[in-house]
């Protein structure tokens, strides 16, 4: 790095690592989504069972996501400070 200032070639890394991120935070999140819903057929839940599944799949969906998110993103902080 030339004191502070990114290169291009910096900028466009960092922009494909947040893309990244942010597309496996999202499969993850709706992967775990399914699996929530998949329960919810095979188990022929109905009524509060099934909305509490379905609610649990939400958010654990989302802390999944959330969790990768700032993994994936930490991780390529951590690397770039190294200058790998």
């Amino acid at each position: 790095m030339d004191m502070g200032r990114e290169s291009r070639w910096e900028k466009d890394a960092m922009t494909v690592e947040i893309v990244f991120a942010l597309v496996t935070a999202v499969a993850l999140a709706a992967a775990v989504c399914a699996v929530a819903l998949a329960l919810t057929l095979v188990f022929d839940l109905a009524g509060p069972a099934s909305k509490g599944v379905l609610m649990a799949g939400a958010l654990v969906g989302a802390a999944v996501g959330t969790w990768r998110l700032v993994r994936v993103l930490y991780r390529f902080d951590a690397e770039r400070r190294k200058g790998h």
